[in-house]
C-alpha cells in the first residue's frame, strides 16, 4: 500500500476513536474515572493491544441516552464556520491547512453574537479586559455552555506610522491633532484605542473626523501607507508588510472559542494539526510580532 494511503487510513482511524485522555477532557472527568467506567461496562469502548479506545459514534449515542435534561448539543447544529476577529496568521493557517472551515471575520463582538446563536463552530477573540484578555467576557456569557477557549497566539500591537511621521509620533499623546485610521465603532480594538486617547486627553471625535472605516488591520496599515491617515493602532506584522514604522504599546492575547462537540470534528482537528507543524511556526516568525509558544493553552473550559 502506498505511504499516502496508509497515512490517510491512519487519520481516518484517529478521527473515529478517542483516547482515554481525550474522552476525559471531553467529559471533564479524571482519566481514572474513565478507566472505571470502561471496566464496569458503563461506557462503550474497545481495547487494542492493551490500549482503551472509545468509538466516537458510540460515545455520542451513550451521551444522548444518559442525558437527564434537555438533549445535548449536536455537532449537526453548527456550520463549519469560524467567525470573530481577523488575524493574518490565522487567516493564512486556515487556507494552508485546507481544513474546510469557512471564514467570516467581522470582529470579536460581532463574532460572539454569531457564536452564541450557534451560527459558527469557532470564534476568534481579542477583547481587552481590566485583568487581561477574553476570559471574563467568555466566563460571563458562557458559564453554563459546553465551550472551551484556547490560545492561538500573542501578538504585538502598537502605533503604525509612516516613516515621515515616525520622529514626531512616539506615544499615544503625540496623536493629538493627527488623522488616525479607525475601525468600526463596535470593534474591540477601536474601543481600546478610544480609551487610550481619552486617557491622553485627546478628543476622539476630532481624531476620527472624516476618516473612513477600515475593516481589518491590513486596511489600517494601507490607510497610513496611502497618506489618508497619519497613524493607526495596528499589528506589528502589518507595519512590517507595508514598510511602515511601528511604536510598540502592548502584547495582546488572541484566543479561539470552540464548542465542545466541534473540537474533535475533522475540520478543527485538521486545523490544529497543521498549526503544530514546522511550516506554521516558520510563518509566525516571518510575519513578525507573534508569540505562538503557548498555542493550544486552555484559558477557559466548561462542561455540559
Amino acid at each position: 500500500m502506498p505511504e499516502s494511503a496508509i497515512l490517510l487510513a491512519m487519520d481516518s482511524y484517529a478521527n473515529r476513536y478517542l483516547t482515554t485522555k481525550e474522552l476525559a477532557q471531553l467529559l471533564r472527568l479524571g482519566e481514572r474515572k474513565v478507566y472505571d467506567l470502561a471496566s464496569s461496562g458503563d461506557i462503550p469502548c474497545v481495547r487494542a493491544v492493551g490500549k482503551l479506545l472509545f468509538p466516537r459514534d458510540a460515545i455520542d449515542a451513550w451521551l444522548s441516552q444518559t442525558h437527564g435534561g434537555p438533549r445535548p448539543i449536536s455537532k449537526n447544529q453548527f456550520p463549519d464556520v469560524m467567525v470573530g476577529s481577523h488575524d493574518p496568521l490565522l487567516d493564512w493557517a486556515l487556507l494552508q491547512s485546507d481544513c474546510g472551515l469557512a471564514r467570516f471575520f467581522g470582529g470579536s463582538n460581532e463574532g460572539l453574537e454569531r457564536f452564541v446563536k450557534k451560527n459558527a463552530s469557532v470564534c476568534a477573540l481579542s477583547i481587552h479586559e481590566d485583568e487581561g484578555w477574553n476570559s471574563t467576557t467568555v466566563a460571563t456569557r458562557f458559564a453554563n455552555q459546553p465551550i472551551v477557549m484556547m490560545e492561538f497566539c500573542k501578538r504585538e500591537r502598537g502605533l503604525i506610522v509612516s516613516h515621515g511621521n515616525a520622529p514626531s509620533i512616539t506615544t499615544i499623546s503625540d496623536l493629538k491633532r493627527r488623522r488616525i485610521a479607525r475601525r468600526h465603532e463596535n470593534s474591540t480594538s477601536q474601543r481600546h484605542l478610544e480609551a487610550l486617547l481619552r486617557e491622553a486627553g485627546i478628543d476622539t471625535k476630532l481624531a476620527f473626523a472624516a476618516q473612513k472605516v477600515c475593516r481589518d488591520d491590513e486596511e489600517l496599515a494601507m490607510a497610513v501607507k496611502s497618506g489618508h491617515a497619519e497613524a493607526a493602532l495596528g499589528l506589528r506584522s502589518m507595519a512590517e508588510k507595508y514598510g511602515l514604522s511601528f511604536v510598540p504599546l502592548f502584547q495582546e492575547r488572541f484566543d479561539l472559542l470552540v464548542w465542545h462537540v466541534m473540537w474533535f470534528e475533522p475540520p478543527f482537528q485538521k486545523f490544529l494539526k497543521f498549526c503544530q507543524s514546522e511550516a506554521f511556526y516558520e510563518q509566525a516568525k516571518t510575519l513578525v510580532g507573534y508569540d505562538v509558544s503557548q498555542f493550544m493553552t486552555v484559558h477557559f473550559n466548561t462542561s455540559h
